[in-house]
């Protein structure tokens, strides 16, 4: 029976650990840094080293580690050992301020997006102290952000951290004018909800493509899919309930509070939700969740799929990012008050975030793009790819009065007063949740549920919270020295919610109709991620990270080169792999089953019962007719593979999209349909059936 109590963070160097191992001084300068956002002081780092090195060794670790963030999108970690020389042929265990606040990582084979030349390889990694250290495999881990020699961020955690600092300061301005004087500073948080798929190991190990890819390039739909809704919220299989128990007790060792978990909608698909915490450090949780999910999957005999579409035509898996602000002193600004100046800070900020998503809609979609997001938006319960809000028609009803200086009456009976100017009362709770809204506000915070199962959060955070701190930034030059402050609000809030509110649907995102409403409306639709891609360097995109202190402008623009570029590296193995299964594995066993079909036919005719429309014979031409395709196809695809020297990253992008990706849909239309024809014994790979329904 796990103790939960005693479990939880007991492989964290967290503020209990260094409040009983640090002295008073020390315990107090390292509390300015994680919970203000003060510079650290470097005096201390000798303390802190040497307590945590005790405290890990003590605990079962042998080496340490600085555990960044690369470009490549994984995590990354380089192990030293505590060991060190002592003479005669003794060791001692070390751990240097150095070692814990410095690191050096050969940077020359991240991507850096022209940033380096390949021949430079130093690269450093530096402390994050506000994110707690933590020991997994017996390795000290130390959260690091990542940079070039010359200082450039190689990392996600970088401009993450950066974009945190840009929003305080812009928040910060705002609260002093609306009074706020106890606060001192305040911070993003987010909550992950983390879906993914469990199939069988063993099913797993013989499909190429799950293997490479992480989907599924081949595979019909069996009879049953996700129709009758009975795996949503369904009994747990006993066989899952064993791996999320040791999922959980692993992830609470760590001090990752795993709250939520359940049945999704499509067989052998789940989720996990984390609480919320400080936005760095649940970006950091939950790219170590996504580690742990696939290891703990291994010890079950189970594989762990992050991709956001392993199974054509069922749901695919994306991760609803719950994001919020939040004071040192407890109160979320996105909480209506109980003042009427708290309710009037409350629509300053919301209207703040509208005006911000309505402005960058290019970059909203941009944060989230990749290869395998495009194969789940638009469809399968994941929200379209146009950027829309959803406020509820309570929240959105009263920002409409306000527009137009009219009365509000309030349908529900607690009512929040106000008392500026015209903006009316109005309910604490007044929204549903859409499930088809991209970009959802759900009481209190914002449910942002575009992200990919697969990606880091960190990249649309960043993006998030630079936008609103734009936003914030120009809402505060208007209102600093406003001679009518309450009247300046008002017309503030009127006005932004006048020329921004075409971003707010609260109607159903996957009908058609919503398309050529968005369309009037004049807002974006960028179906891939090339479309997307293709407003990266706008001009006021680069303006809103350089100006905010997020990203330099070759920062900027490296990122551009390292997504594009891993876009069509992804589709390119996809098709590789597609045409590797088809030579090797596909066609040479259906090649099997199409002679048994002929020896039939043939039977029939030497015994005169031959017959035009028998299952055998129709079997027979459509195999044949559907292998002619494939393969006038596979000469198609290896051709369209050729290498395209001296052309774009978006022009390539754009290439493998509108060229690539139809031939491989082609394909496996074919493939599919003669997957349904063949018997099983002569199909070469577990089916849909197997993986989706495998696991008992």
């Amino acid at each position: 029976m796990i103790d939960i109590m005693k479990t939880f963070g007991s492989k964290v160097f967290n503020d209990s650990v260094m409040k009983e191992r640090l002295s008073e001084a020390t315990y107090n300068e390292l509390n300015k840094t994680i919970k203000n956002g003060e510079y650290l002081n470097s005096d201390i780092a000798e303390e802190v080293a040497n307590a945590m090195k005790d405290w890990a060794i003590e605990n079962g670790a042998t080496h340490f580690t600085h555990w960044f963030h690369p470009l490549s999108g994984a995590t990354a970690e380089k192990h030293d050992s505590f060991v060190s020389t002592a003479g005669g042929g003794k060791i001692t265990l070390e751990f240097s301020p150095l070692n814990l606040v410095k690191g050096e990582a050969d940077a020359s084979s991240f991507p850096s997006g022209g940033l380096r030349d390949t021949f430079e390889a130093r690269g450093y990694t530096a402390w994050d102290p506000t994110s707690y250290a933590f020991i997994k495999d017996n390795i000290l881990c130390i959260p690091t952000v990542f940079c070039s020699y010359s200082g450039e961020a190689l990392d996600h955690k970088t401009p993450l951290l950066r974009s945190m600092e840009a929003l305080n300061e812009q928040t910060m301005r705002i609260l002093k004018l609306f009074g706020n004087e106890d606060v001192s500073h305040v911070k993003t948080t987010v909550g992950a909800e983390q879906e993914y798929f469990l199939v069988d190991k063993e099913y797993f190990d013989e499909r190429e493509d799950l293997k490479l890819t992480g989907r599924t390039l081949f595979g019909a739909m069996p009879p049953k899919g996700q129709e009758m809704n009975d795996h949503y919220y369904g009994s747990i299989k006993t066989r899952v309930s064993e791996y999320m128990k040791d999922l959980n007790q692993e992830l609470w060792t760590l001090g990752i509070q795993a709250k939520t978990e359940h049945n999704e909608v499509a067989p052998s698909q789940h989720e996990l939700a984390n609480n919320y915490l400080q936005t760095n450090v649940s970006v950091d949780q939950n790219n170590l969740t996504m580690e742990i999910m696939k290891k703990i999957a291994k010890r079950h005999g189970l594989e762990c799929l992050l991709h956001e579409k392993p199974f054509a035509r069922v749901n695919g898996s994306g991760k609803h990012n719950n994001w919020s602000i939040k004071t040192d002193t407890g109160m979320n600004l996105f909480d209506p008050g109980e003042t009427p100046q708290e309710n009037a800070q409350f629509l300053i900020f919301l209207t703040a975030v509208i005006k911000a998503v309505d402005d960058f809609q290019d970059l909203i979609r941009i944060s989230i793009s990749s290869a395998g997001n495009d194969h789940r938006l638009g469809g399968s319960e994941a929200p379209p790819a146009i950027v829309s809000i959803f406020l509820g028609d309570e929240l959105t009803e009263i920002l409409e009065s306000i527009e137009n200086d009219a009365e509000y009456v309030n349908r529900k009976q607690n009512q929040m007063l106000i008392g500026i100017h015209t903006i009316p009362a109005f309910p604490q709770d007044n929204t549903d949740r859409n499930r088809t809204s991209p970009f959802a506000f759900t009481g209190n915070k914002f449910e942002f549920r575009m992200p990919g199962a697969s990606a880091s959060i960190s990249t649309p955070n960043t993006i998030l919270n630079t936008i609103v701190a734009e936003t914030l930034k120009q809402f505060a030059n208007q209102l600093e020295g406003a001679a009518d402050f309450n009247g300046s609000v008002h017309d503030l809030i009127q006005r932004t919610f006048r020329e921004h509110k075409r971003i707010i649907f609260n109607g159903n995102g996957y009908d058609a109709a919503w398309i050529r409403e968005a369309k009037q409306r004049g807002l974006s639709n960028y179906p891939s991620t090339p479309e997307a891609f293709a407003h990266y360097l706008d001009p006021k995109n680069i303006r809103v990270f350089v100006d905010n202190g997020v990203m330099s402008e070759s920062e900027y623009r490296s990122r551009y080169e390292i997504y594009l570029e891993k876009y069509t590296k992804t589709v390119n193995i996809e098709a590789l792999t597609m045409l590797d299964m088809l030579k090797k594995d596909i066609l040479p066993s259906n090649q099997q089953y199409e002679k048994i079909l002929a020896d039939s036919v043939l039977q029939d005719r030497e015994l005169g019962l031959f017959d035009e429309q028998s299952f055998e014979t129709a079997t027979l031409l459509r195999v044949k007719q559907l292998k002619k395709n494939i393969f006038t196809h596979i000469r198609e695809l290896e051709q369209s593979l050729m290498p395209h020297p001296h052309q774009s990253a978006l022009t390539i992008a754009f290439y493998y999209h509108d060229e690539v990706i139809p031939l491989m849909e082609a394909i496996r239309k074919d493939t599919d349909e003669l997957e349904l024809i063949t018997d099983r014994d002569y199909w070469p790979m577990p089916t849909y059936r197997e993986l989706m329904f495998g696991v008992d």
